[in-house]
């Protein structure tokens, strides 16, 4: 009998990022139709409630090993930053910015990311960063003049300026909540470090229960279907095979699939919600990932040199 096929760990890592990536995408939509019959409060409340059991159920079968006391602050700073704020300022921003939107300008993160780790973790500072953020704070900029003419002169401008800073605080904060959580990785294992985490948002959120129990008596079904989607794909198993991948191949490689969230929630956007960024907002969204692509780069080393 012939030995069945085996599939190689790299193509596995691969197929699990790819799940991550579009779940993460899908979650931009899912946040923006929850939005209409939910606060932002509520639903950030209720995707960690339930990301926190399904979470805590993984780590039940893996296993409990306590963090030590720096690491636990760590991921305490990482829930609160990340999982807390991060899920409320996007929530509320996506009340105004449809979810292409929301996507592109969030994944402008990974810069700042390589920005705070070369502040506060002692990472080496790539020398195309200054570029990068020059490349994507362009993109940012026409995306936020873009979406202000496609809402007209006025307050629906004015609430398109302030979505577009709620966007990027919640990059600040996703940058924030990751450079917490890399030194804790080195030390305790990725599922019990994101549920910490997420049980921490939940706990910081709770003061949002009597609205999320309010607002779920008269939403539709569909809308409280979201919140547990939310939790449950976007936030336990996307984290999951994300930390599937990111065990079983090189961190440059993996960081790369997110570049395709933006284009996947515009899809999906349309799809779903019957609305999309005007073109030159993707043009300026096509910005913002350059930016990204250049300030995690380096340049090539010229042939016949070697690393000392």
């Amino acid at each position: 009998m012939l030995p069945r096929p085996t599939i190689a760990p790299e193509r596995l890592a691969i197929g699990a990022a790819l799940v991550t990536v579009v779940l993460w995408a899908s979650a931009f939509v899912g946040i923006r139709d929850a939005a209409s019959s939910f606060s932002p409060g509520s639903i950030a409340l209720g995707r960690l409630l339930v990301g926190s059991v399904a979470l805590g159920l993984l780590v039940a079968a893996q296993g409990w090993h306590r963090p030590g006391r720096r690491e636990l602050g760590l991921i305490l700073g990482s829930g609160l930053v990340w999982f807390a704020f991060y899920n409320v300022i996007l929530n509320e921003a996506e009340r105004i910015v449809d979810a292409g939107t929301a996507s592109m300008l969030t994944n402008v993160g990974p810069i700042f990311i390589v920005l705070f780790a070369g502040l506060f973790l002692g990472e080496r500072l790539p020398q195309r960063l200054a570029l990068g953020v020059a490349i994507a704070f362009a993109g940012a900029v026409i995306i936020g003049l873009a979406t202000q003419a496609a809402g007209g002169p006025g307050p629906a401008g004015a609430d398109a300026t302030r979505g577009i800073v709620l966007c990027l605080l919640a990059a600040l904060a996703y940058a924030a909540g990751v450079t917490f959580q890399k030194p804790a990785l080195r030390t305790v294992s990725p599922s019990i470090v994101v549920w910490l985490a997420c049980v921490t948002g939940a706990v910081v959120c709770l003061p949002f229960l009597p609205g999320l129990v309010r607002e779920a008596a008269v939403a539709p079904i569909g809308k409280t279907a979201w919140l547990v989607y939310l939790g449950l794909f976007p936030t336990s198993i996307g984290f999951a095979t994300w930390a599937y991948a990111l065990r079983h191949t090189t961190a440059g490689r993996l960081g790369s699939t997110t570049y395709l969230v933006p284009p996947i929630a515009i899809i999906l956007g349309l799809l779903l919600l019957a609305e999309a960024p005007p073109p030159l907002a993707i043009a300026g969204g096509a910005l913002c990932i350059g930016g990204v692509i250049v300030a995690r780069s380096e340049p090539r080393r010229a042939r016949g040199v070697t690393a000392s």
